[in-house]
């Protein structure tokens, strides 16, 4: 999915802004078409934003349920005889979305970008302002992921209706309307898709999905040089259902003497394509990966991972999309000497992966199948719980993710799970279905899957190139010794490459730390603890030859749902939830800086 630009023949509307909003207390709203008529009884509500910390009160806060927003639109004339898109950049988690009450589509998935084309509604208007209404739920069952459950207790213990959202992941459940939305056009005839392969060596392979007749395909530089074209376009056979109404056009390019997207060193190029009505500008990077049974290599050399699982999360704007934040998030990253993150555990929003690509950090890229696994030894996979439904759902993420985040020279690898319970014998059905649909829609990048479960259990290795493992010795076990640590990594990590022969990544490791806590000799949740306990990891990794980066959990305090063991949400970040550096920042900061 192309995302929105500007240029001579394409326009683009934002509807971003305070819209009304309104939380349908009953769940009564879709049955009872709240969506023929404006909303009654609204307040203010900001999109991109979640919702839930913008109130203060406990009830809106933690509604489960759909709630509603709405606004209102105008079609400028000039955009008469055009196509005419409404896009929304993601609404977590299931959307259906109205305009002058005809339902015009709707999206299951809080993280990845839909769209509609409104153009034959509003041409058939004669209203002068249109009206966008959303239905919203944040429900989360085990037909989707992330995965979950509404539990209603219906007993003399709890009031009549109790109900709450169960969630089996560590981040907060926040709703809303996440990413921005816009209004596009495009002529009539357009281009609907494009998709780049690259190497290192300056060919290029495009790949254009369009209704229009494509003439021309342009590389431009940096200094905004034309240093490919062609005019030699052919024709293919389109396969995928959802394209069926394109034609694919092909074309090879070459570059001589390309200037490399490296890491901390970016590139971009843009691939220009011309038809005979629209035209589109892609951006794009020349680098190759490779992975050995011990490295990881981006052009050729071994790449060790510096940095961080992440998420999503801020004060006041919850998931919502934060351009300052995310350009502070990229100078902290840079400041502290990483090179990379992991999208745990979501596809980030689109202005992120673009930054990442600029920036020059190194991406892998997470669909939202997380939450399942159960802690207590009961069985995830089959029966009631992860089943054929959410497999269908997952495959589907992936197909989002990989066609939002294609052409992105920062993604290096997709993760198809966090984890999950890969030592159930239903598991190895599911995730090889999964990796091998990864590896149909994306045959130029590694996959891994992020494990919980250890290597004498774990079952679905083997469809994966790179190991990657969530270790927190010392803390969820043998709490505060910090002694054990040496010894039970190395142990483990070593089974896992007499295994697999693959390489590992450490994808979390990390210990609960208040800020300004200190203590000698240090005890737990200290910033003391914290760089000792890191300090421990680093020594073995530095040990394991087949060890190819350590990806720090978490970058910066997070919000979680409430629990005994979460004081006001994750405090396992090595930055403040307000992204001051603790202890352990400047740490790591001499650590990666060497």
């Amino acid at each position: 999915m192309l995302y929105p630009i500007e240029n001579k023949v394409r326009e683009v509307k934002n509807l971003n802004g305070i819209w009304n909003f309104k939380i349908d207390t009953d769940n009564v709203g879709i049955e009872e078409k709240w969506y023929e008529k404006p909303l009654t009884d609204t307040v203010p509500m900001a999109v991109p934003a979640s919702y839930n910390d913008l109130f203060t009160d406990q009830e809106s806060k933690e509604h489960v349920g759909n709630v509603w927003y709405e606004r209102e639109f105008i079609i400028p004339d000039s955009w008469e005889g055009k196509r005419i898109v409404l896009r929304f950049g993601s609404a977590t988690h299931h959307a259906v979305v109205y305009v002058d009450g005809v339902e015009v589509v709707h999206h299951k998935g809080g993280f990845t970008p839909f769209e509609a084309d409104i153009t034959e509604l509003v041409e058939k208007s004669d209203l002068e302002e249109h009206r966008l209404t959303v239905a919203l739920s944040n429900v989360l069952d085990w037909t989707c992921i992330p995965c979950g459950e509404v539990i209603t207790e219906d007993d003399e213990k709890h009031p009549d209706g109790y109900h709450y959202q169960e969630t089996y992941f560590d981040f907060y459940n926040y709703s809303g309307i996440h990413r921005p939305v816009k209004l596009y056009t495009t002529p009539k005839n357009y281009i609907d898709d494009i998709v780049i392969r690259t190497d290192n060596d300056g060919k290029v392979e495009a790949f254009v999905f369009a209704t229009d007749i494509i003439k021309k395909i342009s590389v431009i530089d940096e200094d905004g040089n034309v240093v490919a074209s062609t005019n030699e376009i052919d024709k293919a056979a389109v396969e995928s259902d959802h394209k069926k109404d394109d034609e694919m056009y092909v074309a090879g390019l070459k570059v001589d003497n390309p200037t490399l997207w490296n890491p901390g060193a970016a590139y971009l190029y843009k691939l220009k394509v011309e038809g005979e009505e629209d035209t589109y500008t892609e951006e794009f990077g020349f680098r190759k990966i490779e992975v050995t049974d011990k490295e990881f290599l981006i052009n050729g050399k071994a790449f060790y991972f510096k940095g961080f699982g992440r998420h999503e999360d801020s004060d006041i704007h919850g998931k919502g999309l934060d351009e300052a934040l995310n350009v502070r998030d990229f100078n902290m990253l840079k400041w502290i000497g990483a090179n990379s993150f992991r999208t745990s555990h979501y596809p980030y929003s689109e202005e992120h992966m673009k930054l990442a690509d600029r920036e020059g950090f190194v991406v892998i890229d997470e669909v939202p199948a997380v939450g399942m696994c159960f802690w207590d030894g009961k069985s995830v996979f089959g029966g009631d719980r992860v089943n054929k439904d959410t497999l269908k759902h997952h495959l589907d993420m992936l197909k989002e993710m990989y066609e939002r985040d294609k052409n992105h020279p920062s993604v290096v690898m997709w993760s198809i799970a966090n984890e999950a319970a890969t030592h159930e014998e239903g598991a190895v059905p599911y995730f090889e279905e999964v990796a091998k649909t990864m590896r149909s829609l994306d045959d130029t990048r590694p996959i891994t899957i992020v494990h919980t479960t250890g290597p004498e259990g774990d079952k679905v290795s083997q469809w994966v190139d790179v190991i990657c493992v969530n270790r927190y010795y010392a803390w969820y076990t043998d709490h505060s010794h910090i002694e054990v640590i040496g010894q039970q990594l190395e142990l483990e990590m070593n089974k896992w490459y007499d295994k697999y022969h693959k390489p590992i990544i450490m994808s979390e490791y990390g210990a609960d730390t208040i800020a300004g806590y200190h203590k000698l000799p240090a005890v737990a949740f200290t910033e003391e603890f914290q760089c000792d306990y890191l300090d421990e990891f680093h020594k073995t990794f530095d040990k394991l030859d087949f060890m190819i980066g350590e990806h720090v959990w978490a970058y910066c305090d997070f919000q979680t749902k409430q629990g005994l063991n979460r004081v006001d949400g994750n405090k396992k970040g090595v930055f403040t939830r307000n992204r001051q550096p603790k202890a352990a920042a400047h740490l790591l900061r001499k650590r990666w800086n060497n």
